[in-house]
């Protein structure tokens, strides 16, 4: 398990390399549904001030 871990000695630079892909991967999905939500939200406003 520590061979793997250790990555053949390059786990500096495998380890961050997966953890920024894991960032970016969240990001891909967490910011597009939080820019729906307030769409909708602005959606709604609109609708009950009746702004058409």
């Amino acid at each position: 398990m520590s061979e793997f871990l250790d990555m053949g000695g390059y786990a500096i630079y495998v380890w961050p390399s997966y953890g920024l892909a894991m960032i970016v991967l969240w990001l891909n999905w967490y910011l597009p549904g939080r820019q729906h939500k307030e769409v909708l939200r602005q959606l709604k406003r609109r609708h009950r001030d009746g702004d058409k």
